[in-house]
């Protein structure tokens, strides 16, 4: 919350899982946030462009 502005939310995008958490950004409601998240969460933790990054980052992107 910032200034009584729901800003944020703890998104769990599988059972037993950590939380992810999804903000607002330019343009984009959490409503919509929250939907892109799960859309782009392919049966991992992490939406797929922020696991393929870390995944380069690491050198094990194959």
């Amino acid at each position: 919350m910032d200034k009584g502005e729901l800003i944020g939310a703890a998104l769990r995008t599988r059972k037993g899982v950590k939380p992810v958490y999804v903000s607002i950004g330019h343009k984009v409601d959490l409503e919509s946030a929250i939907h892109w998240v799960l859309a782009c969460c392919r049966g991992y933790r992490l939406p797929e462009p922020i696991r393929l990054a870390h995944l380069a980052a690491a050198g094990r992107l194959e």
